[in-house]
């Protein structure tokens, strides 16, 4: 998914920060456990500690790794309005019944992914967390018409500028929007109730299979869900479900610390959005430490005295920390006579780029982020996730039907592997 921090390569800087890692080990399907510290909950409280499971290493680097905390505390905002999905949704009856197709994930990937699916005719369920759309999205405002989804757009600048030096900015001649991720939220979940998607609220333990060739999606309560294909679109950190090719390119990660706030001495044009600002505002300066590593402003101005400023780190090797990125925004907004007046929000934005892509080998499929969806240099992936819905909808769609037929001309049994017709079928889109 690309939020605010996903930005289009109009100039690239990769860091390499220097925070101390673990030797990085071949991969492995052993499951390897990492510590998570408590989450800053509603009320100034902090959770408990606990423990989550990760696949491998690369896996715990994918759901946030050393900014897990930030990751947590940005998934779990409230957003009072947007709807529950289970108070919207029939819930998965369980039992002798087979679901067509289970979508396990509920971003814009899988709500785009379930809602068209079932438009076709399958019988699906959505299995996973009832959380909201918690980052600010950013998208050119003509995908986003082509898309149909104008109407979740809450704000439009006429044009949008990079600077790469204090020459005069660069026009992109590209109208950009800001997305409302609580009208795209209640968009995909409208979408959802009237094609018929049904839903259960609870965690995906593991996928297994049947006998009888079915998929056996097993969550936590020792709730068992079978259908005839599943396919993951729970994000980057999908290694407890899918298997990654072994020896592909290594994780790197854009991170992003941003904020909304009312200031006084705005110094941009309300009327443009800026992609990036790269001028180095810190070179008059005594050089610190977080100056010797490059990232840039990203801001949105909604109006003369209300802005959204995002520092951001497009890839590194290592994530820049978030605390990093903060104290450098807080320095450049200084230095640019940029006064807060209040906060809004704060954003945390943490995107794992490139890496391996999904085993074609394995018997479940994947969608969005959780199929390396996301552009390995910029961060963008809702526009492609929710552009490839329709089009990986109808083939998982035909390859079932085709299945269904062959099935009880056959065999009572199914005869095929379905979730391999249906790569077959797809192994000629690109999906970065």
């Amino acid at each position: 998914m690309e939020s605010l921090a996903a930005r289009n390569l109009a100039a690239m800087a990769i860091s390499v920060y220097p925070v101390r890692r673990c030797s990085r080990k071949k991969r492995v399907r052993k499951e390897m456990k990492f510590p998570i510290f408590g989450v800053r909950c509603k009320g100034g409280s902090l959770a408990l500690p606990v423990r989550e499971d990760f696949a491998d290493e690369e896996d715990y680097v994918k759901a946030g790794g050393s900014e897990l905390l930030f990751v947590q505390m940005q998934q779990t905002k409230p957003m009072d309005q947007q709807s529950k999905l289970a108070d919207k949704l029939p819930r998965i009856l369980t039992g002798d019944i087979v679901l067509d197709l289970v979508v396990i994930g509920c971003g814009p990937a899988g709500l785009a992914l379930a809602a068209e699916s079932a438009k076709l005719g399958l019988n699906v369920g959505l299995i996973g967390p009832d959380l909201p759309f918690t980052n600010n999205y950013g998208v050119w405002e003509d995908e986003f018409k082509d898309l149909g989804l104008e109407r979740c757009i809450e704000h439009v600048w006429r044009d949008t500028i990079v600077y790469l030096d204090d020459s005069d900015p660069i026009s992109i001649g590209r109208a950009y929007g800001r997305v409302s991720r609580h009208w795209l939220h209640e968009e995909l979940l409208k979408r959802c109730v009237e094609s018929g998607v049904s839903y259960l609220n609870t965690k995906v333990e593991r996928i297994m299979e049947a006998s009888s060739g079915h998929r056996l999606v097993e969550c936590e309560g020792n709730i068992v869900v079978p259908c005839r294909l599943a396919t993951v679109a729970s994000g980057a950190a999908s290694g407890k479900l899918l298997e990654y090719e072994v020896g592909g390119p290594s994780v790197s990660v854009q991170t992003a610390y941003g904020v909304e706030v009312e200031v006084e001495n705005n110094p941009y044009d309300p009327s443009l959005m800026v992609f990036m600002d790269y001028r180095d505002f810190m070179k008059h300066k005594v050089q610190c430490l977080e100056a010797q590593y490059p990232t840039f402003l990203y801001a949105m101005p909604m109006s003369p005295t209300r802005v959204f400023f995002e520092e951001t780190c497009l890839a590194s090797k290592e994530a820049m920390p978030f605390e990093l990125l903060k104290t450098k925004l807080m320095s450049r907004l200084e230095t640019m006579g940029v006064r807060i007046l209040k906060t809004y929000e704060e954003e945390w934005s943490y995107i794992p780029v490139g890496g391996s892509l999904p085993n074609t080998e394995q018997k479940n499929l994947a969608f969005g982020a959780a199929a390396s969806m996301v552009h390995p240099a910029t961060g963008y992936s809702v526009v492609r996730s929710l552009s490839e819905a329709p089009n990986y909808a109808s083939v998982i769609a035909n390859v079932l039907k085709q299945s269904h037929v062959k099935s009880m001309l056959v065999s009572p049994r199914i005869s095929e592997n379905i979730s391999m017709q249906g790569k077959l079928c797809m192994s000629s889109r690109t999906y970065i």
